[in-house]
Order: C-alpha cells, then sequence, then structure tokens
C-alpha cells in the first residue's frame, strides 16, 4: 500500500473521531449540562419550605443532579465552578403539581375529545410538559390519560428526547360502565367503553393489574360523578365500598399509591375509609369527611384555580350544556368545603387541574389557595413538601437541602407578601440543569433546543 494512501487512512481515521467528539459535545450542549459539572448558585433569599423560613443570601453547590451543599454568607470559592447569580431573587424548590392532565388540552373535551388518538395526545403532551416545566413544575403527577400516553410521555422526557417535568403517571383511570372514568357520547352500536372500565371486585383487581403492568407509577379511580362526563352525577357514588376496598387493597400490595376523583360526600367518606392516598377535588366534603381524612392522614388535592378560573372564561370556552350545569352547582360548594378543610387542618398536596384549563398557568393554584384561607407559606408547603410525600419522593424533591435533587426556581421579590408572584417565576433548573433564566442572562437547555 502506497503511503498516500496509508495518509488517506489515517485521515478518514482522524476525521471520524473528530466527528464523534463534536457530535458528542452538541449532545451534552442540547441537554444543558456536562458529566459532573459543578454550579454555585447564589440569590438573596431561600424558601425552605420544611421550617417555614426565609433564608438569607444563600449559596447552593451543585454537582451533577444533586445539591452537595446549602450554606449562607460568603462561603469560599468553588474551584472550577460555574456561578449562577441571581441577584436579589428568590429561590424555592422546584414545585411539584400532583394532578394534571398533560396529554390534553383545555376546551378538548365533549365530542371534540373523540377525534384525538393516543399518538396524537402524547404529543400534544410534550408540548405541554415544556409549558409546565418552564412554569416552575419541576415534578408532576399525570392522573388519568387514554392508551398510555402518559407513560409513553413520561418515558420520553426520562430519555431525555423531550423537555418536560419529572412525571409519576396513572394510565387510564379506572371506573364504572357509564361514569366518570367511562365515556357516554358515542350511541350503542359502537359498543365503546372506556379502557379503565371495570365492573365487580374481580374485574377491579385485574384491572389493577393490567394498569400496572403497562407503566402506571399510581392508580386512579372515579369514586363519583363529574363535571365533564355526560350523563352521570358528581353528587352521586359510584364504585361500591366493597370495589373500592378489593381496588385499593391490590394497588398498596403492588406497591402503588391510589388517587381517587371523588366530589360527593358519600364518596370521599367510603374511599377514606378504605385507604385510598389521596382525594382528588373533594368538592362536596363535609364535616364528617374532613374528620375522616384527618384520622387516616388522607391529603386532599383541592384543584381549586380552575374554580376561579372557569368563572372569568366560561363564556369564551364553548363547552357543553352539561358542564355549564355541573360548574353552577359545583364551583360555590367547592369554594365553600376546601376553605372549611383548609381551617380545620386537613393535609393538603398541590394540584391544578391542568388540561381542563391552559397549561403553563399552574402557579395560579397558590394564589387560590391562598384566596380560599392558607396562607402563602402552607401554599408553598402543599406544592413542596407536602406533595413530595404524597409522591413518596420525601428523599429526593420538595426542599432544597444536601443529597436532594438540584430542582430550584425563583422569583423575583417575596412570594410570601405577594404569592402572584409564584405565577410566573423567572428562572428554572431541574436535575441540574438551567432551562428558564431570565434573570442572569445566562442562556438555558430550553433556549438550546
Amino acid at each position: 500500500m502506497s503511503f498516500g494512501h496509508r495518509c488517506s487512512r489515517e485521515l478518514c481515521r482522524i476525521t471520524s473521531i473528530v466527528w464523534v467528539i463534536c457530535l458528542t459535545v452538541a449532545v451534552l450542549l442540547a441537554q444543558g449540562t456536562k458529566p459532573s459539572q459543578t454550579v454555585v448558585i447564589r440569590a438573596g433569599k431561600l424558601f425552605d419550605p420544611v421550617s417555614g423560613r426565609m433564608l438569607d443570601r444563600p449559596i447552593i453547590v451543585i454537582t451533577g443532579n444533586k445539591i452537595q451543599s446549602v450554606s449562607s454568607g460568603n462561603a469560599a470559592p468553588v474551584s472550577g465552578a460555574t456561578v449562577v447569580d441571581l441577584g436579589d431573587a428568590t429561590l424555592l424548590p422546584g414545585f411539584i403539581d400532583v394532578h394534571t392532565h398533560l396529554t390534553s388540552n383545555a376546551g378538548g373535551g365533549g365530542y371534540e375529545g373523540l377525534g384525538i388518538s393516543s399518538p396524537r395526545a402524547a404529543l400534544i403532551g410534550a408540548k405541554n410538559a415544556r409549558l409546565t416545566l418552564l412554569a416552575g413544575f419541576t415534578t408532576v403527577r399525570n392522573v388519568g390519560a387514554e392508551g398510555y400516553a402518559d407513560v409513553a410521555l413520561r418515558d420520553a422526557i426520562n430519555d431525555g428526547d423531550v423537555i418536560g417535568p419529572r412525571m409519576q403517571v396513572s394510565g387510564p383511570p379506572l371506573g364504572i360502565t357509564g361514569g366518570h372514568c367511562d365515556n357516554s357520547l358515542l350511541p350503542f352500536e359502537f359498543h365503546y367503553s372506556a379502557e379503565g372500565v371495570a365492573d365487580g371486585s374481580e374485574a377491579v383487581m385485574h384491572r389493577v393489574r393490567e394498569v400496572i403492568k403497562y407503566g402506571a407509577d399510581v392508580v386512579k379511580f372515579c369514586a363519583s360523578g363529574g363535571v365533564f362526563s355526560k350523563g352521570d352525577n358528581p353528587l352521586l357514588e359510584q364504585y361500591s365500598p366493597e370495589e373500592m376496598r378489593v381496588l385499593i387493597a391490590e394497588a398498596h400490595r403492588l406497591g402503588r399509591k391510589v388517587a381517587t376523583h371523588a366530589h360527593s360526600a358519600i364518596s370521599i367518606k367510603d374511599a377514606v375509609r378504605a385507604g385510598v392516598d389521596s382525594i382528588e377535588h373533594g368538592i362536596f366534603l363535609d364535616d364528617e369527611g374532613i374528620e375522616l381524612m384527618k384520622q387516616h392522614n388522607t391529603f386532599l388535592v383541592p384543584t381549586s384555580y380552575p374554580l376561579f378560573w372557569f368563572e372569568e372564561h366560561e363564556s369564551q370556552m364553548h363547552l357543553p350544556p352539561w358542564v355549564i350545569e355541573k360548574a353552577a352547582i359545583i364551583i360555590p360548594a367547592a369554594k365553600k368545603n376546601m376553605a372549611k378543610a383548609f381551617k380545620s387542618g386537613v393535609r393538603v398536596a398541590l394540584g391544578t387541574d391542568a388540561g381542563v384549563y391552559p397549561h403553563g398557568l399552574n402557579g395560579g393554584e397558590f394564589w387560590s389557595m391562598v384566596e380560599l384561607g392558607m396562607t402563602p407559606t402552607q401554599a408553598l408547603q402543599s406544592g413542596t413538601v407536602n406533595a413530595a410525600e404524597l409522591m413518596g419522593w420525601s428523599d429526593r424533591i420538595g426542599a432544597v437541602r444536601p443529597g436532594m435533587l438540584a430542582d430550584m426556581v425563583a422569583v423575583k421579590g417575596d412570594p410570601l407578601t405577594d404569592v402572584r408572584l409564584l405565577q410566573h417565576v423567572q428562572f428554572v433548573m431541574k436535575d441540574g440543569v438551567v432551562y428558564k433564566n431570565e434573570i442572569s442572562g445566562q442562556p438555558s437547555a430550553a433556549q438550546l433546543q
């Protein structure tokens, strides 16, 4: 072989190596981080939800995706670290929303929803996941998605294919034939039932096992009628107490927590007695139900912001008549009963029901809970440490402490005096990666992608 041929082969080999190196660097830049990169964040204040207090002049050292140390004042500089200076901004743990519907859009209910396939829903979810993360919600629980579209979305986020919050998902919610978690829009000749429909204890047990088989982190079921479903009544119970007991026991046996959509007073009480982990909505929660929830340490996920949002935007939404009729009943009842539950000391985890109103507005839930009687500190705790506890992830999210995942947000100003600031965060970090930074002007992963 000639010298020229050897040079050509060597040049090709070197060129290939260079391309591999360039591609690796490009991928790392697109992901917004470097292996074992050390980042130091400085801010004016840090909210600690565990103590409910503010820490002055915090300095947070992050290596990779975990917090290494939290101090205040003038700590010694870290050699080779990237410094993110947020000035006088207030730093907080990444927010947690335990009741989202990322794979659906507001206004997509009723007959319009029949035209959306599961693959299309997953792609809708990719868009909404990005909006949710940039709103400051670094972790969510998605409770209800046909076709396991939320499982696909969770996995795509975990694999780095799309930007979004860390997720726990339920897949299709379980419910009775003709109930809130079924679909009653099609006539008899279609013989259609939603994927999560199960009647009777044996069928319910099978369905729990099935959703877990296909990727559910949490089991969601409908204990009562709802607002957006046609032909049912939110004042009535759907699953029987025995079906609830079997469902919850089987889910717990397989290591999954259970969330239930429950509006009616009787369905709330029967679900709590059966051992459910969280009551979602709880519209007609009464005094007896409140006491039961306190005795069983059951979480309430109030989803209160839609109550206010609907009142302001209902005329623009072109909702089906049955939704308008039910909303007129549940909104005043929900406001009254949520205020009573907050005052009584029921444990609360923040959930927004985003998807029945536009995604990205999740921060409004902090404001609405304060409107109904919470203090700003309590509202923030519901969306951080309380929500982390409900999800079983208190060891990794919900607070800015050494050893925890580097999930943080920041706002300009003091959210304990103006809770509306939480509706417009200026800085978002998840897993040590900055996805939004409107304070220091440094580039973010969201901008790179």
